[in-house]
């Protein structure tokens, strides 16, 4: 498993080559003098830079006490997670796999090299304890492919100690001001490399515009389809790193994309986005593989923590956990061969396609509130029915069935209006917010009925092995109480839903 460090840091610029006085920070009690350490690195990247456009960093580094190949992917203004492998002469195939989503099918080259003189300086509190790493950085870039030029220039650099306050970096960043030391106007290093190292006569890569204010409904509708664009795309790392909650937000997202094209089919031309939902419908299938069997685990877990222990007979607890983790490793390495796969890169290219070159129908140049408006109450009107459909029906398989329909409708519907909120405001926010619980409290009782199935095939099991399968008759009845509960209170929230005027 690779080593990753949680990086926050700022950087600046100076006309001078020494760093300011620190010592009148607040809260710093002696600035160390580390010395001077030499660093070289190799910068990778695709021919058409795919990595730096979309602020990633993929290295090879000599010198100092990180050696090694570092991968750094952005998380907020100023804040990085740096993963870590050790050297070698290739890129490890960990670090390919976490940029392949970014890389897809191209070949990753040594674009840069940097080398820096790095003069470190420790700041410390009272105690001795580390606040942040200051260092004066001076940097001679080249560039290694297309016949690019040199550059060179000096830095600081202020990265927050582990575990420190970030306010204390708008302690520091005064002082330099105050000194005359500004902001740098590049993200990071490889960013003014690639910058300052440029052919002169080479035709220079001009960043994607940045998108303009949302105006006609297609505006709004393709904003939503490039936030969830770019989540899957953000996101995948995470998933291939096995990160908390990573794997259902993918999955959200999506299924909001694949949403988005089915609400606002009048917008975009179905006849090219319907093949594309199908394709996301095959993702958050995969994706679903282990989510499935983690809820259904949580929701286990916590019923059977509530009963009383006079209750509890065999051992259940034992084979719920067998079952838990049942196929873990091997539904891990599938899912990893899944975002491998030339068909889900391929979904990756299709969907970029769309975003570049929307297959917008005539009422895209709409208004929105004429044409997001009517989708989204046409997405109403059908949970609408659905609801009163189930309200209607006897308890029963027919009525779960219901119910389940209305509560993947209810989705559609948040996910319509969650799109129609920039343009339609209070009325839109409103919709997706009722939507939301709504889905809450069908999932609860969609959730009662898997586990009410679950349930039975354990309770097989363990009297097929001879054992007491007493306990999960009461965890069955439990969950059928759940269920009727969730039943009694749908006609309530119903009404008050529907008292609402929809956008």
């Amino acid at each position: 498993m690779a080593d990753t460090k949680r990086e926050i840091e700022r950087k600046y610029e100076s006309e001078e080559s020494g760093l300011p006085d620190l010592t009148g920070v607040a809260g710093v009690k002696a600035v160390i003098d580390k010395g001077v350490v030499s660093l070289d690195a190799v910068y990778y990247d695709t021919a058409d830079e795919r990595l730096a456009a979309a602020s990633t960093t993929l290295r090879r580094r000599t010198g100092g006490s990180d050696a090694g190949w570092h991968l750094k992917v952005p998380v907020a203004p100023g804040v990085r997670d740096e993963i870590r492998e050790p050297l070698s002469d290739t890129v490890p195939r960990s670090l390919a796999g976490l940029v392949r989503s970014r890389v897809r099918e191209a070949e990753l080259l040594p674009v840069v090299r940097l080398r820096s003189d790095r003069d470190v300086r420790h700041l410390v509190d009272a105690d001795g304890v580390l606040l942040a790493e200051v260092s004066v950085d001076a940097v001679r870039a080249e560039r290694l492919a297309d016949g690019g030029g040199t550059a060179q220039w000096t830095e600081i650099e202020v990265e927050l100690a582990d575990d420190g306050d970030p306010a204390f970096l708008d302690k520091v960043e005064k002082r330099l001001r105050k000194a005359g030391v500004r902001p740098s106007s590049s993200a990071s290093k490889l960013a003014r490399a690639l910058a300052e190292t440029a052919p002169k006569k080479a035709k220079k890569r001009k960043a994607p515009p940045a998108p303009e204010e949302p105006r006609t409904a297609g505006d709004h509708v393709l904003a939503y389809v490039r936030e969830q664009r770019d989540a899957i795309l953000e996101l995948d790392p995470a998933v291939r790193q096995d990160a908390y909650d990573s794997v259902h937000r993918m999955r959200v997202a999506t299924r909001r994309l694949r949403s988005t094209f089915r609400s606002y089919g009048k917008v975009l031309d179905r006849t090219v986005t319907d093949p594309v939902g199908e394709e996301l419908k095959w993702l958050a299938s995969e994706l679903g593989v282990d989510r499935d069997r983690e809820v259904m685990t949580e929701r286990l877990t916590a019923v059977l923590a509530e009963l009383p222990r006079t209750l509890v007979s065999g051992p259940i607890r034992t084979r719920m956990r067998t079952w838990a983790g049942a196929r873990r490793g091997g539904s891990r390495r599938r899912l990893i061969g899944v975002l491998d796969s030339k068909r889900y890169l391929a979904l990756l290219d299709t969907v970029d396609a769309l975003v570049a070159e929307p297959p917008l129908l005539p009422n895209a140049a709409g208004t929105p509130e004429k044409v997001i408006g009517k989708a989204v109450r046409k997405d109403f009107e059908k949970v609408s029915a659905l609801v009163e459909e189930a309200i209607g029906a006897p308890p029963g398989a027919d009525r779960d069935l219901a119910l389940h329909e209305a509560r993947k409708k209810a989705k559609r519907t948040r996910y319509a209006a969650e799109a129609a909120s920039p343009a339609l405001g209070t009325p839109a926010r409103a919709l997706a917010k009722s939507m939301k619980s709504l889905t809450s409290l069908l999932g609860e009782h969609q959730d009662s009925v898997m586990v009410r199935e679950t349930l039975r095939e354990l309770s097989a099991v363990a009297h097929a092995a001879g054992e007491n399968s007493f306990t999960y008759g009461v965890l069955y009845g439990r969950e059928e109480q759940r269920a009727a509960a969730v039943e009694a209170a749908l006609p309530g929230m119903w009404e008050e839903i529907g008292s609402e005027v929809p956008v």
